[in-house]
């Protein structure tokens, strides 16, 4: 009697095998949005740690150069350098844009780095994969890998061309967009500083003399952010509130900024993931829940002549079970596969990790047990008298 529903299976194991597999991809998907969440989690606390900061000095009243536009004056970090507890200061300028790559466009981060040393100046990405780190006060770039350029590569940013001489490996974005590293006088550039024709227009609307028209425009003295890292032994709440008492600014500690990125940018998109992930657990439920019900009424009368001979419920219920189960079993292991092989080719980061996938199969079990409970109610109320009835 424990065999009975593992030889129903092998008799009908066509029908568990593409139900199994279409059970699966719901499965995979699944997965795979679980992993979108949890990848964008990362890119954000990656972004974090690669900056090699503590605190984020931003402009004051915003949430700082990653949520929000933020400008601070460029000679502010001198100011911030000689706070107590302030170890190293460097000024950072974050630019989102597109890039043209060949016939294409790439969006990136584009990030403009202070004059300094590699692992003791702030901003600078940690490692690199290829390459050197820039070495020059202009028209050289680190770019990652995901960006798609490489060594010797071109890149147009604004009215400037910058030479790839490095390539990083996971430097990105709280987006995931892949980062290009690129002189800090030259991002200043390329983001506040208008070209000449807007300036020209800016001072005809302005009432300027033609003698002011044809003047050269003077650099834009402004950055996004600048990036504190603390002496050993002081508290960053301590430092920030020095810092936000003396040069009126708001400052965030890695904590207040993680939680801006988690907490607020990422926390609509987690909604929607979430609801995606209940909708497909219906969906999954009623999938097992039917093919279940359907099997278990082509064989009502085999079921009747059970209860005939004498076969207990639970026997019955396990064998309605044992098939839900197994079914559940097969949808996982084709979801697993499916998710690992399909991640990798999201243009996202997917980040699975093993906590999902157990979270996943108990869900999926737990799901399959409660679907199985329709067609084991069914079954028992299957009358043995139909065993030789017509």
């Amino acid at each position: 009697m424990i065999s009975l529903g593992s030889c129903d299976i092998l008799h009908s194991w066509g029908k568990f095998i593409f139900t199994g597999f279409g059970l699966g991809l719901l499965i995979g998907v699944t997965l795979v949005m679980a992993g979108v969440y949890r990848g964008m989690v990362d890119d954000g606390r990656i972004l974090l740690d690669n900056s090699g900061a503590e605190l984020w000095v931003v402009q004051n009243g915003t949430l700082g150069p990653y949520a929000e536009p933020s400008s601070v004056y460029d000679d502010e970090y001198r100011t911030t350098m000689s706070m107590p507890g302030v170890d190293r200061a460097a000024n950072i300028t974050y630019l989102t844009m597109q890039v043209a790559k060949g016939k294409n466009d790439v969006r990136v981060m584009v990030v403009g780095i202070a004059p300094g040393t590699l692992g003791i100046t702030p901003g600078w990405p940690p490692f690199l994969a290829a390459g050197r780190q820039v070495t020059r006060n202009h028209y050289e770039a680190v770019a990652d890998i995901a960006s798609g350029f490489k060594l010797g590569d071109q890149i147009k940013i604004r009215r400037n061309h910058y030479t790839v001489v490095g390539l990083s490996r996971r430097m990105v974005s709280s987006n995931g967009d892949p980062m290009i590293f690129i002189p800090l006088k030259d991002a200043q550039e390329a983001q506040f500083l208008k070209d000449n024709d807007a300036i020209w227009q800016g001072r005809r609307r302005d009432g300027a003399g033609d003698e002011a028209i044809g003047t050269t425009p003077s650099s834009n003295h402004y950055v996004n952010a600048i990036l504190v890292r603390v002496v050993p032994g002081y508290s960053q709440d301590q430092v920030a509130d020095s810092i936000r008492r003396w040069q009126r600014l708001t400052v965030y500690t890695r904590a207040q900024m993680e939680d801006i990125l988690v907490g607020k940018m990422i926390a609509a998109s987690a909604k929607q993931i979430g609801m995606f992930l209940v909708i497909l657990a219906i969906v999954s439920a009623a999938i097992v829940a039917f093919i279940i019900y359907t099997l278990t009424m082509d064989k009502i009368r085999e079921i009747a002549v059970l209860k005939l001979i004498g076969t207990r419920n639970r026997v019955i219920a396990a064998m309605i079970m044992q098939q839900a189960l197994a079914l559940g079993v097969i949808g996982f292991v084709v979801g697993k596969i499916t998710a690992t092989f399909a991640a990798p080719a999201f243009p996202k980061y997917v980040l699975l990790i093993p906590i999902d996938s157990l979270s996943g199969f108990v869900a999926v079990m737990l799901i399959c047990v409660l679907a199985s409970l329709v067609a084991i109610r069914m079954a028992l109320k299957v009358d043995p008298a139909e065993a030789i009835g017509g």
